[in-house]
């Protein structure tokens, strides 16, 4: 989280934000009674209105769409803002009395207390924010580009016939070249949009990688380790914002949800799927990255080693076990080179074994 100043505190508040409504709640710090209860507009006008020129407020709110601009407005103005993870506090998320005028309270009382019971979140700056639109804007066209392509083969299908097996950048050309006759009609506008949604991805690739080597030169280092291209170096960046944030690297891991759950409860131990907290589009590049190192172009390296030994073990649906734990050490190194900016060895784990022999 930002430093965070000592100004005396007089009143806490929490903020229930809604898309067109929020609801304030604001509780004095010393007695817990509430002194203000009311709704407000969530424009940056009315916000402004309210908080600016009053003393300064330590306020709660509840991770969502609009809590990033919201609480970059609240700092500006002076106030010590807090953003809860809702899915960590049951008392919120699983409240089956849920209530705008509740849920602020409960931030609200939550802050006056201690603010790390709300698990509080970090959101990126303004340009951070615009520069990684950019990147899930191109994520939303493939997603697109993809149910397009699976509408067409499963028309085709239905017609008793299969489209080729193609990449999805030429998916358009040879389907118009093998589609039946009587659905050509019907799917040759499904085609054209196929097309110019594979021109604009094309378009953007370009200037994603103009953006990582011309704001963020630190992902050309990263981009060392084979398997990792601009798009996967600048979502990491972008999605970590401050590396320092981290204790060690090993815990990036575990903050993008690539890490086994755990439900220790006496003597159970089970054994549990990986958490899949945190960034979910990150999480599937790192994972994509993974699987093209296990594959048949993948370079000798560390990462590939360890993977296929655990793959050589065998099991129930080895292949992709391996590929998440590739994933997840992969997440590790990554943020290791971002941190020291080594040069990236391939066998610096069998490199330092034979050392230390």
């Amino acid at each position: 989280m930002r430093e965070r100043s000592t100004g005396q505190i007089e009143v806490v508040g929490g903020m229930d934000l809604g898309d067109k409504k929020s609801q304030l709640c604001v509780l004095d710090t010393e007695s817990g009674e509430i002194v203000e209860e009311t709704r407000l507009a969530t424009t940056e006008a009315c916000l402004r209105r309210r908080f600016q020129g009053v003393g300064r407020m330590r306020i709660a709110l509840e991770v969502g769409t609009h809590s990033p601009w919201v609480s970059r407005l609240l700092e500006e103005l002076g106030h010590e803002v807090y953003v809860a993870n809702a899915r960590k506090l049951r008392l919120i998320y699983e409240n089956r009395q849920k209530d705008d005028r509740v849920d602020a309270e409960y931030l609200a009382r939550l802050a006056r207390v201690d603010p790390r019971l709300l698990s509080p979140i970090r959101h990126r700056g303004a340009a951070a924010q615009a520069d990684l639109a950019r990147v899930r804007s191109r994520a939303a066209l493939v997603q697109a580009r993809t149910a397009l392509i699976g509408h067409c083969r499963g028309a085709v299908k239905s017609w008793g016939q299969r489209l080729p097996s193609c990449d999805a950048r030429c998916f358009a050309a040879q389907a118009s070249q093998a589609m039946p006759e009587a659905l050509r009609e019907a799917l040759e506008p499904v085609l054209e949009q196929i097309a110019q949604l594979t021109q604009t991805i094309r378009r953007m690739d370009r200037e994603i990688e103009t953006l990582a080597a011309e704001r963020y030169p630190e992902t050309q280092g990263l981009r060392k380790i084979r398997g990792v291209g601009a798009l996967t170096a600048l979502s990491f960046v972008l999605t970590l914002d401050d590396p320092h944030r981290f204790p060690t690297s090993r815990t990036v891991g575990a903050y993008l949800g690539l890490v086994p759950a755990r439900a220790d409860s006496g003597e159970s131990r089970p054994q549990l799927r990986i958490s899949k907290e945190g960034d979910r589009y990150l999480r599937s590049l790192l994972v994509q990255c993974a699987h093209y190192m296990l594959g048949p172009f993948g370079e000798d390296c560390d990462l590939r080693r360890f993977g296929h030994r655990l793959i050589d073990r065998g099991g129930k649906a080895a292949k992709k076990r391996a590929a998440v734990a590739v994933a997840r050490k992969l997440a590790v190194v990554l943020h290791r080179l971002w941190v020291t900016a080594d040069d990236y060895d391939p066998f610096h784990a069998l490199n330092t074994d034979s050392q230390a022999a």
